[in-house]
């Protein structure tokens, strides 16, 4: 008998007709023998319909507030899968975060998982039950309600999988798996058998929307095998696992697009020790991740410095920085979030020349401009004007796959 953790993303059970063929899929894994606890996130775009009522409440309702509104999505999805099951003639039961276990920290929208505490899953699964939770959710020290923000229900489902040394994690979506790059956009993608968990999280941090980059995170950290498929066809999935046969093989696993994205420009620093350092805190301060950072050679004492960071926290990285540069004399701060970051991730690109100079040729030849470059050991990122970022990803990845 094995343990298996499901995930079913708001596509799957967007609607009854699906809430029923997931149960199927439930069912059926457990009819195998297995143990299945299922993780499930809200119905569709139900998130955003909440977020839409709270707006037209109180676009300025406090985080608390917003999480307890928002949890109710999952309760809903949680308890309509436990009907659909008990319909087929199965017994189950749904929990919600706090109820399966989920101890958070008590940052509200955006909590972070101390640990899950499953007895209560356990007692459940003994009694011969398929357990369903409320993905995306838990409980601070405080007994407040928190939420993980978007993709949590990925990192809840890995999670349990680690915290009751699960057989097999399975995120269902609506693709088929991880592909090379985005099959909506790109007409030659390839869907991959194997990746890595570090080509995973690169791709997945990098604008790849099939996983939760915490959730790779976690998966790695606890050598939790995935399993990326879809719960519509009955096509194999991707395994996401710590070594892949082909890892030295393939130059590149993807080509990934991220259009969260905006670029600071911080113009004319004076030139002197320890500025990069105190700008790059005032941003951090806020608990704002930068990503590519470029410094210009600096000249008549003075130096600009550019960063990107997510679209979404743009103006308040802004508004943090404002008064610090208007105080050391600097020209002044550009603000521009009508960018993209296109980014080739490979762990093949370790062992061979020439990858970079191959994705710079495709962009040449598509006559799209590189406005900034960053790279690591298995990825090249540049940011690129986003009206062209489509026109990009296609163009590399019929370089490197065509």
């Amino acid at each position: 008998m094995s343990l298996i953790v499901q995930k079913f993303g708001g596509t799957s059970v967007a609607n009854a007709e699906r809430v029923m063929n997931v149960a199927r899929i439930v069912t059926d894994t457990y009819k195998k023998g297995n143990d299945v606890v299922v993780v499930v996130s809200a119905q569709g775009d139900f998130t955003d319909v909440l977020v839409a009522k709270q707006q037209e409440i109180n676009p300025n309702a406090s985080k608390r507030e917003q999480d307890m509104l928002l949890a109710a999505g999952e309760q809903i999805s949680i308890s309509l899968l436990a009907m659909a099951i008990e319909k087929l003639g199965f017994h189950a039961v749904s929990l919600l975060g706090w109820q399966a276990g989920f101890e958070t920290s008590s940052a509200h929208t955006a909590a972070r998982i101390r640990r899950v505490v499953p007895d209560r899953i356990r007692a459940a699964l003994d009694k011969r039950n398929i357990v369903i939770v409320a993905g995306f959710q838990g409980l601070s020290r405080y007994g407040d309600i928190t939420t993980l923000g978007r993709g949590g229900s990925d990192t809840s489902a890995v999670a349990i999988a680690a915290a009751m040394h699960a057989d097999l994690c399975q995120i269902y979506t609506d693709v088929e798996g991880v592909f090379t790059a985005d099959p909506r956009k790109v007409r030659n993608a390839t869907k991959l058998d194997e990746i890595s968990y570090d080509e995973m999280l690169e791709l997945a941090t990098l604008g790849a929307q099939v996983l939760n980059n915490r959730s790779v995170e976690m998966a790695k950290k606890y050598n939790i095998e995935l399993e990326v498929l879809s719960s519509l066809t009955q096509a194999k999935g991707t395994i996401v696992k710590e070594r892949t046969k082909k890892m030295e093989k393939m130059l590149i696993s993807g080509v990934a697009k991220d259009t969260d994205v905006a670029r600071i420009s911080i113009t004319g620093v004076p030139n002197i020790p320890g500025i990069a350092f105190k700008i790059f805190s005032k941003v951090s301060a806020k608990g704002i991740n930068v990503d590519i950072i470029l410094q210009s050679i600096g000249h008549d004492g003075k130096k600009d410095i550019s960063f990107t960071v997510a679209k979404s926290k743009g103006q308040e990285a802004v508004e943090a920085l404002r008064d610090y540069v208007d105080s050391i004399g600097a020209s002044g701060i550009l603000y521009d979030d009508n960018v993209a970051k296109i980014s080739i991730v490979g762990a093949g690109m370790e062992s061979h020349a020439g990858v970079a100079t191959k994705m710079f040729e495709a962009l040449y030849d598509a006559q799209i401009n590189i406005r900034m470059i960053s790279t690591s050991e298995i990825k090249v990122s540049v940011l690129i004007d986003a009206a062209y970022a489509d026109k990009a990803v296609s163009a590399i990845h019929e370089k490197f796959f065509g």
